[in-house]
């Protein structure tokens, strides 16, 4: 067993860079999540299928963001990345969003070498409007059959933004750990 949070470092973040590990590709409706004890995916839960995620969605090993666990991160790739794939990612975002009452940030990033777009994403401009409607829409309703009402929506933040949340999580990760 091993722990990403022990192996993989985030040393590029001033150069725009970190180290992600996906937990759900694009389009699933399986809520997996990194067991730290136990150094492996497993299946939390099946959420509605009217609720797949509009985007790959990871985290940023050694880091550890207010609600208690890594930050979290979302990957634009034009096609689903398998769960436990690290991805060396370029920062271009972040959304900022609350789950049953505390801050639960998300680094918006893409792939740092991305021949399919020729690396034409390098910020939050670059995205539709209508991606990150729907990106709102997911986070704001996910919830809503099992518990209406606990997430909101709190905006879109740059680059420099996102680096500052980065650099904060890598710090109470340094200096809190995991219990």
């Amino acid at each position: 067993m091993f722990d990403f949070n022990k192996i993989i470092k985030q040393d590029k973040v001033d150069e725009g860079l970190i180290n992600v590990i996906v937990d759900i590709p694009e389009g699933s409706s399986l809520k997996v999540e990194y067991n730290r004890t136990l150094g492996l995916f497993e299946l939390d839960r099946v959420e509605p299928n009217v609720f797949p995620k509009p985007v790959n969605y990871g985290f940023l090993p050694g880091s550890k963001d207010l609600d208690g666990d890594e930050l979290d991160a979302l990957i634009i790739c034009h096609e689903p990345i398998p769960t436990a794939t690290l991805v060396k990612a370029k920062i271009i975002g972040i959304f900022n969003f609350e789950d049953d009452g505390e801050m639960d940030y998300k680094i918006v990033c893409v792939p740092d070498d991305d021949r399919n777009t020729g690396d034409a994403i390098n910020s939050l401009e670059d995205l539709p409007n209508r991606w990150k409607q729907k990106i709102e829409f997911h986070f704001a309703h996910y919830k809503d059959l099992k518990k209406p009402g606990t997430t909101k929506v709190l905006g879109w933040g740059n680059i420099d933004e996102a680096k500052k949340i980065i650099k904060e999580c890598i710090e109470r990760f340094n200096n809190e750990g995991f219990n």
